[in-house]
């Protein structure tokens, strides 16, 4: 599900529970070229992992079903309502066959324009009968007028008025008998009481349309709440290519569904003051659409990543364990203490897919570029580490205590002795067991961990590829 119909999804959600109202779940699959096998179920894994669980759809009869639109066209409910605009005068039949309609195509720079010319409008009823009985392929058109203006209004952008002459006969019934997207939401959501429409800015431009889908039935209109645009951080329009363009991609990624939803939220919609961050339940009770922004909304994927370490941070240490356990073994075989090295990790990481490189060096130094070793503000060089290594290499042999406390005590002392700063011992050492510029965790932690035999034998090969580098 692209991140796009996730915050629309969202949204409504968020409205109806800010109001008291229900969440509908409908299935509009009456485009049947473009039917995707496993939709369906994405759709439903999507809404199940994002919490947002609906009163009524497919599974959850609430009255106003079927919730599957090719199933209520099966029914005729749509053919039904496009005849009675075409008794109303307000649709009409159209032959006109792909040769016709594509000698009406226009460009304008580089954009195709299409403008019916309402063609068919003038057939006699007795040559509409003619034609659908020698069985020639039609579509219904919506009958839109060509002078004066139409007016609407949304909640986010206001009252807006367009010409009617931009108003093309939009098709309402296509040649296979389904209707199109636009004219089975009109039809659906005055069918299924939906008081408030939540959908992307881009069908801005198709609401005249729809309201005069209405008032030719003589039906309430909804609310509209048109959503601004997402572009991505140079102010393009969100791609699969740039990772942030659907729910599942994020996840992969390794990002919490609570930090999604709660980000998604943000994207268009401001709570007033500083606060981000925000459970499903606290959005429910603060969202007010009034409160949308009318321009677009940049998906910020460092403000992201920010916004899930700090779920991350907060989410008790058990479930942190059960998401980041698959991550840790994918890289340890070693038999190691990893709850202590999860522990480490949890305030360090902001996807769980940084665990890896953040714990390696546990299973094994990797080849390292000793200039490591030097450091300006600890003031040390490759040799000065090569001094301090090779004499507390024995000091770690003769003590029997591994523990993080006494093994911090050794090193803190050990520079004591030495006359010189915690840092100028700690550095050496840290990067010796590790190989590594940063790690979860101090020396001594690193150490503690990795046990006795194991930090001797990486300090002592430290010190062998000093010698042999500075040899």
């Amino acid at each position: 599900m692209h991140v796009g119909n996730l915050r629309t999804a969202l949204y409504a959600y968020l409205i109806a529970k800010h109001e008291g109202g229900d969440f509908l779940l409908r299935i509009e699959d009456t485009d049947q070229e473009r039917l995707v096998e496993g939709a369906v179920d994405i759709i439903y894994n999507t809404l199940a992992k994002a919490g947002l669980v609906h009163d009524e759809g497919p599974d959850k009869d609430g009255g106003c079903g079927p919730y599957v639109q090719s199933e209520r066209q099966s029914a005729g409910i749509y053919m039904d309502y496009a005849k009675k605009l075409i008794d109303k005068g307000e649709a009409y039949y159209c032959f006109c066959d792909e040769e016709r309609l594509e000698s009406l195509k226009v460009k304008s720079g580089d954009v195709v324009v299409s403008h019916y010319d309402k063609h068919c409008l003038n057939l006699s009823s007795e040559e509409v009968e003619e034609k659908l009985k020698a069985g020639i392929p039609y579509v219904i058109r919506q009958n839109n007028p060509t002078e004066g203006t139409t007016t609407f209004a949304d909640e986010i952008y206001g009252e807006i008025t367009v010409e009617n002459m931009e108003l093309d006969d939009m098709i309402l019934i296509k040649s296979d008998g389904y209707p199109t997207y636009n004219f089975a939401n009109v039809v659906d959501d005055h069918l299924m009481g939906i008081t408030h429409v939540v959908r992307g800015n881009e069908y801005l431009s198709s609401t005249p349309k729809y309201n005069r889908l209405y008032d030719a039935f003589g039906w309430e209109k909804p609310v509209y709440v048109h959503c601004p645009l997402i572009t991505d951080e140079e102010h393009k329009k969100l791609s699969k290519r740039s990772g942030h363009s659907s729910f599942e991609d994020l996840l992969e990624a390794g990002y919490l569904p609570e930090t999604i939803v709660n980000f998604v939220a943000l994207l268009g919609w401001s709570p007033g003051g500083e606060r981000e961050i925000f459970t499903l339940k606290e959005l429910e009770e603060a969202f007010d659409y009034h409160h949308m922004s009318k321009t677009p909304a940049v998906f910020d994927m460092t403000k992201l990543a920010w916004m899930n370490g700090e779920y991350i941070k907060a989410m008790d240490d058990e479930r942190f364990r059960e998401m980041a356990m698959p991550y840790v073994k994918e890289v340890l075989t070693r038999d190691v203490d990893t709850d202590k090295i999860l522990s480490m990790v949890k305030t360090r990481i902001e996807l769980f897919t940084e665990i890896k490189d953040h714990i390696d060096f546990f299973e094994n130094v990797p080849e390292y570029d000793s200039a490591m070793y030097q450091h300006k503000k600890m003031k040390t060089t490759r040799e000065s580490a090569l001094e301090v290594l090779k004499e507390i290499v024995p000091v770690f042999e003769a003590q029997e205590d591994f523990s993080n406390d006494a093994l911090y005590q050794t090193l803190i002392g050990f520079a004591k002795s030495h006359e010189v700063k915690n840092g100028y011992v700690m550095w050496p050492v840290r990067t010796a067991v590790s190989g590594k510029q940063m790690t979860p965790g101090g020396a001594s932690e690193l150490m503690e961990i990795l046990g006795k035999e194991e930090s001797v034998k990486r300090l002592r090969a430290a010190v062998d590829k000093l010698e042999a580098e500075l040899s």
